[in-house]
Parts: C-alpha cells; structure tokens; sequence
C-alpha cells in the first residue's frame, strides 16, 4: 500500500504490517500503541495456534510419553499435555522448531530438524496470507479501525512473492531497519541467548557444511546445538538485511530502529510514520 503523509493522515483506519529482525523493536512498539483502537495481529502466534497447533502438541506428547511415571496417566486420559502460547509467550512454539545437533544436549537430528523447518515455512506463508480476513474480522467482530501486523523475523527468508503482494495490498508496509551499531548490539545478544530459529534451506545447507568442515565434525549428532546457532547467527542476520532491504524498495518503507526505541505513545508512532512518508516521497 503506497500512501502519501496526507492520505495516511486523513485515513480513518490505519493498517500497518512492521517488518524487521527478530529484537529490532516491532513487538515493543506494538505494546505501545493502545490496545483499545488496535487489533495486534501476530504471525507467530497464528502459526502456533493455527497452524501447527497440532504438530507443537505432538511434540510435547512425545516427549511426556519417555517418562514411564506420566504414560500410563496419559494413555488412560488421567491427565493431558497442552500448550500455553500466547503473543506474550511463544516459547512453545520456539521449542518445536529446535535445534540441529546432539539430541543428548536436546537437538534434533537432520531429517527430522528439516521436517520442521519446512513446516513453519508452510505455515508462515498461511499466516501472513491470512491478514486480510483478519483485517476483516477486527472491524466487523471487534469494531477495529486499526491494525497492526506485527510479522516475524524470518519474513524475508519466504520466497513466495504472493505473500508480500497480500500484505502491500491491504497493510502499509514499514520496515524497521537497524544501524550498524544496532546490527552488532542483536547479534551480540542473541549470540549470548541462542534460541531457536528458521533458516532457508538452501543457506542452512551451505553453512551447516562450513561449520561441520571449521569444526572437523563428521555426524551432525556431534554438533553443539546452543553452540551452532551462535556460530551460523551473524551469517543469518547479514543475508536477511539485504533481502529487506529488497523487500522494502518494492513494498514499502523504513524507519529507523532508534526512531522507533523513542516512540513514546500512539501519537508519536504516526508522527514517525507520517515523517517517513513525507522524506521517502522526496
């Protein structure tokens, strides 16, 4: 959607889709914005309770079966095992996507490390499809005017062109773009807290051979999984900069990280926005 300061000023409903790495600020700022005139939809969390919902409670099934104490309570449907995702807390979600490496230190093996790799693909290409009856859905059930697309990290990484189409079409799409100085502070942090991550396949192919070569492993089982997702982190980060910034050209607009960090309210994130569509018409 290509707006001018004026017509997204005079608006009466604002529809914002926030692009940007995982840390750079698209969640704090969505807290920021009242929750009273804002419908905040999260990709992650319709990916958790939609579409692999079924899938993350399998997972944690498994794992609850190994231990004799809690399968035969399970299998007699004495007790059960659900998660409790909520946008707030994605952690369940985190954990069924894993780690690559030794399943003695909790990582997954290759095949099945893929599997699930390429089922949170699928279905964040289904979330993000989604927005448009969920626009819907917060003003005729809801009576939203605004709303805000709060889209994962790993947005960039998709490579199906419909679903960025889908969100320009009916989102004002902003990308909240780090400095320099912001780059090394998210990958410094995350190297210090490795979680969990997507990677597209053929980049995770690529670098797993380069660090099974620097580290002289020969089984992906030898892998450190914590130990992994530091080493391959700052390679991923730097091939999604420059996919956003594709993205961003052909879709929509940026703000800057440290921009949006001083935001303080509602009023001040629509003064950001209309002062980047005012300087990017230039």
């Amino acid at each position: 959607m290509r707006l001018s300061a004026t017509e997204f000023r005079h608006s009466p409903s604002k529809r914002i889709s926030l692009l940007g790495m995982s840390g750079v600020g698209k969640s704090t700022l969505a807290q920021k914005l009242p929750s009273e005139r804002w419908f905040h939809y999260s990709g992650d969390y319709r990916i958790g309770t939609r579409y692999l919902d079924e899938e993350i409670h399998d997972s944690l099934l498994s794992e609850a079966m190994k231990l004799p104490s809690l399968r035969n309570l399970l299998r007699s449907d004495s007790i059960y095992i659900r998660s409790n995702l909520t946008i707030e807390n994605l952690a369940p979600l985190s954990a069924f996507l894993g780690k690559l490496g030794n399943p003695e230190l909790h990582g997954l093996e290759l095949t099945e490390f893929k599997r699930r790799q390429q089922l949170h693909h699928d279905a964040e290409i289904k979330a993000f499809k989604d927005v448009p009856s969920f626009i819907s859905r917060a003003k005729r059930l809801y009576g939203y005017d605004n709303f805000l697309n709060d889209a994962g990290g790993s947005l960039c990484e998709l490579g199906d062109p419909s679903v960025m189409q889908t969100l320009a079409q009916h989102t004002l799409v902003l990308y909240i773009r780090a400095s320099h100085e912001d780059e090394e502070l998210l990958i410094q942090r995350a190297q210090s807290h490795p979680k969990p991550l997507y990677y597209r396949a053929d980049f995770l192919d690529e670098q797993l051979d380069h660090y099974m070569a620097d580290k002289k492993h020969t089984y992906v089982a030898e892998i450190d999984p914590d130990e992994f997702v530091t080493w391959i982190f700052p390679a991923l980060f730097r091939s999604r900069v420059p996919r956003y910034q594709r993205l961003t050209e052909e879709y929509g607009y940026s703000l800057e990280a440290r921009q949006v960090l001083a935001v303080r309210d509602e009023k001040d994130f629509l003064q950001l926005v209309e002062d980047a569509l005012d300087q990017q018409a230039k």
